[in-house]
Formats: structure tokens, sequence, C-alpha cells
């Protein structure tokens, strides 16, 4: 569950390596250790939330400056390297070794904590600047200068002001700055969840999710373009991360596209949709949803429920629409005897669906999400390590009762502890390195544990830095400021302040990741719409998925510029098209905040299926209007009807429901006349 916002070949290409077998032996192994701490102090908690985030970020630290070069794309000068990555490391230190005496002198800091945390300071700025270029660190540096100059300001704007041992005190000691609730999620859910999607990339999960969606879809109308949506959807349930999707199932799925005849725009602005869909896919989502949790306090799994049935309907939507694009131009499926066998696919890599869906009944039976995160990945490992073992026995009877043995083990975990899972771990570590195959798997699961720690740089560098931003917010208050011009408009205008807050939302989206955007706006904007009267959840929701879209509009959409290379074409032209797939992804969210039962806040059964019906209604009359095609190609004035259609389904006035479904019911009906009209005179012909 890497940041959905970076394209993982960029930072590879910037650097480390995309293949982690070509590291450096000292990158390697740090890579190694730095995720070996994670999973001990996630499951043991030997240190306190304070240690932990320090030593996360100066792990961080240390890997972005011994891999990324300061300028262009040469390898860093390693003697300067290690200075500033061990530098990095040494403010960890400092937080744990003087852990007791930072408490008792709060506030009032030492020549010593002032140079520590002026140094962590500058090292997250500039780590954050090799990572994901300039534009976060010049936001994050707009509100720290406001920090130290706001009272310089006129009007609203101006605060009491703060000396720079105040900030310094804000940002880097605390848990409201630098260590505040991004970087504590990313040092526990968000770096389990993404060792666990790691795990199980380098067993084949990819693999298994591409063959099913292949074999169920990719013999049907436009089944190239499908197998696209549903993998993509698939891989959400895993990774929770958009261009990493993008620039995994896209290597194979673009290409099918464009050979199946789909133009190159629409086949990565397909890909780039259904990426990005992942982050707002059950049950893992994206970063930006364990964020929410912690932020808003409450429990994931309602996080989780809100997003299901705008996930489904996203994904619906796409899939529509490719369909409609597939009829339009006449494009067949692969012959059938070409697709895999879906069930065959399951058959021969079952046992890795199994470590998911405990993951899925933990979350959902309202465990933590480190408690199910911490499951799922012992799990993970031991399903990796035990099929690697067992497969060399041909008895299927020894198999049953190997697999009944370990489960017999492992259920000893809830009575037992979590050491229990460790000896078994250990266990089969130990029988691995003797059986044929064996070694191959170990070193398969310890690539695995540097690939997670890879995949956490992007991530955990963004929720250090935007500590920045939620440590000024919260010392001067500038949110209640921006939040009242908010206010003020929405008291006369709800939509106003809606499309206020989106265009906030897709304008930062523009340089910087969809974590530091949605922390921005959640910090900013969320708490106005909640006091319009916006439920909590729907409310943070709003701009979550702005956050998300902003990677498919331009001109930056780093999405579609993600599968620009794979398509050959320009990232600009397969942005136009994607915004126009994802269609949906701009419609829910405004019918969420108009209909919270849309996200299963309040409202009853009936509510909920009346809002899901009208959304689907909209959305998929929407889809024919983009598409430009239904059973004919439409003319210009049924496109203007059937907008006007899914418009008035949109939006919450009296009666504009009865109208909207009403001008649908118009639009369908004298198409399918026409259609058939059309289609006898050409039989008659």
């Amino acid at each position: 569950m890497s940041d959905p916002s970076i394209n993982p070949g960029t930072a590879s290409e910037q650097g480390l390596s995309a293949n982690t077998r070509d590291w450096p032996k000292a990158l390697f192994f740090v890579a190694l250790v730095f995720s070996i701490f994670q999973i001990t102090t996630a499951a043991f908690h030997p240190v306190s939330t304070q240690v932990l985030r320090a030593v996360h970020v100066g792990f961080l630290l240390l890997v972005v400056f011994i891999s990324y070069p300061g300028w262009g794309k040469s390898k860093p000068w390693q003697p300067l390297a290690w200075v500033l990555g061990l530098a990095g490391m040494a403010t960890a230190a400092y937080q744990w070794v003087f852990e007791a005496d930072l408490i008792q002198r709060s506030g009032d800091l030492t020549q010593a904590d002032m140079i520590i945390g002026t140094l962590l300071v500058v090292l997250v700025f500039e780590a954050a600047r090799r990572v994901m270029g300039i534009a976060l660190p010049i936001i994050c540096g707009l509100f720290l200068a406001y920090g130290l100059f706001g009272e310089f300001l006129p009007g609203d704007l101006m605060h009491r002001g703060y000396g720079v041992d105040q900030i310094i005190n804000q940002l880097s000691f605390g848990t409201e700055g630098l260590y505040g609730t991004p970087t504590y999620v990313s040092a526990t859910y968000i770096f389990l969840f993404i060792l666990f999607g790691a795990f199980l990339e380098q067993a084949g999960m990819i693999r298994l999710f591409t063959d099913f969606a292949m074999g169920l879809f990719g013999h049907k109308v436009g089944g190239s373009a499908k197998v696209s949506v549903v993998s993509s959807a698939l891989m959400g349930t895993i990774t929770g991360s958009g261009v990493a999707n993008v620039v995994t199932t896209g290597q194979f799925t673009i290409p099918l596209m464009k050979r199946f005849g789909y133009r190159p725009a629409f086949a990565g602005g397909v890909e780039a949709t259904s990426s990005m869909g992942s982050q707002i896919m059950p049950p893992i989502m994206g970063a930006v949803a364990f964020i929410m949790a912690e932020t808003i306090n409450v429990p994931f799994i309602e996080i989780a429920k809100a997003a299901m049935i705008p996930a489904v309907l996203y994904f619906s939507s796409v899939f529509w629409m490719v369909h409609l694009e597939a009829k339009r131009a006449k494009l067949s499926g692969l012959p059938k005897d070409q697709c895999p066998d879906p069930w065959a696919a399951i058959k021969l890599r079952w046992y890795l669906l199994i470590p998911l869906f405990i993951l899925i009944g933990l979350l959902f039976s309202g465990r933590t999400p480190l408690f199910s995160g911490m499951v799922g990945l012992a799990l993970t490992a031991i399903v990796i390590l035990g099929s690697a073992i067992i497969l060399n026995v041909s008895s299927k009877v020894m198999r049953i009762v190997f697999w009944i043995a370990l489960g017999v083990l492992c259920a000893g975990f809830f009575q037992l502890g979590i050491g229990v899972v460790f000896c078994v771990i250990g266990l089969l570590v130990a029988v691995s390195w003797f059986v044929k195959g064996g070694k191959e798997t170990l070193s398969l699961c310890v690539h695995a544990l540097v690939e997670g720690a890879r995949h956490s740089v992007p991530v955990g560098i963004a929720c250090a830095l935007v500590g920045v931003i939620i440590g000024i917010v919260s010392l001067t208050g500038i949110a209640s400021t921006f939040a009242g011009y908010i206010l003020a408009v929405g008291q006369d205008n709800l939509f106003l302040s809606l499309v206020l807050t989106m265009v906030t939302c897709l304008v930062l989206g523009m340089g910087i990741p969809s974590i530091p955007n949605y922390i921005i706006t959640s910090s900013i904007a969320a708490p106005a719409l909640l006091d319009l009267g916006v439920p909590l959840i729907v409310s943070h929701m709003f701009v979550f998925y702005f956050g998300i879209m902003s990677d498919l509009t331009p001109p930056v959409a780093l999405a579609c510029f993600a599968a620009a290379p794979i398509a050959k074409e320009k990232g600009l032209k397969i942005s136009l098209w994607a915004i126009r797939i994802a269609i949906a992804g701009f419609i829910i969210p405004f019918m969420a905040v108009y209909d919270p039962a849309l996200m299963l806040q309040g409202g009853g059964v009936l509510a909920t299926i009346f809002i899901v019906l009208k959304a689907a209604v909209a959305i998929g009359i929407w889809g024919v209007v983009f598409t430009g095609f239904l059973l004919q190609k439409l003319h210009m004035w049924e496109r203007v009807l059937g907008f006007i259609a899914g418009g008035c389904l949109i939006l919450a006035t009296p009666l504009s429901d009865e109208i909207g479904f009403g001008l649908a019911l118009v639009f369908i009906l004298q198409h399918t006349w026409r259609a058939r009209k059309l289609k006898r005179l050409a039989q008659e012909d």
C-alpha cells in the first residue's frame, strides 16, 4: 500500500533501484533492518510510541539519503550521503536516549534540543525534496513561514506571534508536528499493510488476479479493458496504491487493450482510472484511509463500510464505460481458448487467498488494523513457507495433515500470544533451509521485507513532512479562519462550499500526493463541511475522494503520466480520457453529501437502496453521454437530454428526482426506438 500518488518507477530512477537484487549491500541491509524493527515493535511494543515514531523517521531519512541523490539521477556521493543519513538516525537516538528528560522539560528547550530539532526539520524537508520534488516542501515551507512571520500579516490572517523555539518545539518534539498522527499511522498500520502486499506480490498474487480476471472477462466484448478494470480492483484489496497499480498491472493490460483495438489514450485512461480506484476499494484501501480513521477517531471498519457502495459504483461505472466504448468501436475479446481458466488459476494459488480472507474477517469483526495487519502478515509468511515445504510431498493425505497441524499451531496465538506465531515461522524457516526450493522461498521472503521498506519511503516521508502543516495549523488556529470563509459561503449555498472544497483538493493535487492533500484539506475544509451539517465521515470522504481524483486531472495527473510511457501516448491525452471514464468519482461525493445513506451514514435500508438506484442511473446515463454511444451513436440533442437527466438525479432539490427519472426514461425509450428503427431499415436494405 505505497503512496498512491508517487510513481515507483520515477522513484527508482532517481534513487532506489527498481530491483532490490541489484541494490548495494549496505542499502539492502538497512532496508531489511528497517522492516525487522517495524515488525518487532508492532508485535511486542518494546518502546513508547514517541520513540517508535522517531526511529521510523530516522530509518526513512537514512534510506533516502543513501539512495537518492541531491540533484540529477546519478548515485549520491556516499560520504555525504552517510553523514546526512546517520544525522537523521542521530535525531531518533536523541529522542530515545533523552525521552524522559524531554518530557520533563517540555516547552523549555535546551541548546542541544534546538540543534537536534532544527536538524530534524531541515533533514525532513530535504529528504522530501529528493523523493517527491519541490512542490510539497514549498507548500509546507509556506506554512512554516506563516508560523514564523504570520504576526505581521493583516486582518484575520494575523496571529499573536511565535518564537523560533516555540516552532521547533511544536514540530520536532511531541506529537503535533513531524511525529504527529500521520507518522504514527505510517509507522504502524501502513507499514504492516505495505509488507502484507509486498509478500503477496512476491508470492504471485498479481499473476493470480490477472489470470482470474482474464479467464472471466478476457473473451467478452472489450474483454482486454474489462480485465484491466477487474484486476486493478482486485489489486486494490492488497496494495491500495494507485500509481503502483498502473506500473504493475498496466504493463500487461495497456498493451493488451491496444492490441485489440482500443486507442492508446483510452487504454491508458482505463488503467489509470481503475488503478486509482484501488484507494477507495475495501478492505485495505489506501494509506489515507488509515490516517482518516486515526484523525477522526473512528474504527477503520467504519471507513471501509462507508467506502463500500461508492467503490462498487465507481468500478461498475468504469466497467460500463469500457463496455460502451467496445460496442461503439466494435471491439471483440480474446478467443476463449487463449484465455486462462480462472478456476484453475485459483486452484494453483488458492493458498495465497487464506491470509487475505482472514485479514478481511479480522477487520470486519472489529479488530484494530494494527492487530489485523500483524496477523495477516504473519499468516502470509506461514502460508508461503508452508506451501514451499509441503508442495514437495506427493501424498494428498500428508498435505491435509500438514495444513491442519499448522492451523492448530497458529490457533495457539489467540491463547498464548504472538510469540507462538514467531516460533512457528522460525520452525518453518529452519525446515525450508533443507528442502528442495526452500532457499529460494527464504530469499523471496527476505526480498519482500526489503520491498516493504522501499515502498514505505515515499509514504513515510510525506507523512512526516505534512506534520509541519499539522503543527502550524494547531499552533496558530489558521484552520478556523479558513473554515469561517467556507461557512460564510455555505450558509447561503452548500453547493458552492462543496465546489470550493473540490477545487482546493484538485489544485493541491497538482503538486502534492494524496496523503498531504487529504491532511491539508481535512484540517481546513472538512471541519467547515461538518459545521454545515455534513456527517463526519462523509465530510472527510469528500476531500479524500477529490484528493484521489486530482491524480487523474490535468495538468499534472500523476497516474496518467505513469501510464503514458506504457501506452506510448501523451499524459495529457490520457488524462482527458481518464476524467471522462472516472465520472463516477466526481459525482458520488456530491451525492453522498446530499444523501449520506450512500455511505451508510443513516437513513435505513430503503433510503440506501433508493440512493444507490439513483446514483446507478445517473452514472449510467452520464457514461452513455460521455461515450456518445448506447445502442447507436448518440445525436447531440440526446447527449444534452441525457446530461440533464443525470444532473437532475444528482441534485437534491424538490422534484429533481422525479424530473431526472422521467427524463432518463424518455432518453432510454426514444433511443431504443430509434436504434431498432435504424436496425430494421438496415436489414431491409
